[in-house]
């Protein structure tokens, strides 16, 4: 969700996908699985919304997925 977040949203507040990916994958030092797993939890919580093509998501209640995150800590 940080990662989501701190990527500056172009049209109608999209996030293409490879803006958070690669972040994720090289400078977090984490696997493709993992990344999957992330994104279908965020989905699942109602964080993020995935377009159907997969190119791109939208952050969705932003400020929720903050209070949702430290409930969970």
């Amino acid at each position: 969700m940080e990662l989501a977040a701190s990527v500056p949203a172009v049209q109608n507040g999209r996030i293409y996908i490879e803006r958070i990916n690669a972040p994720f994958l090289f400078a977090l030092k984490a696997s493709g699985p993992e990344f999957g797993a992330g994104l279908r939890y965020a989905i699942d919580r109602g964080w993020l919304e995935l377009h159907e093509s997969g190119t791109y998501l939208r952050l969705l209640s932003a400020g929720d997925h903050r209070i949702a995150l430290s409930a969970t800590t």
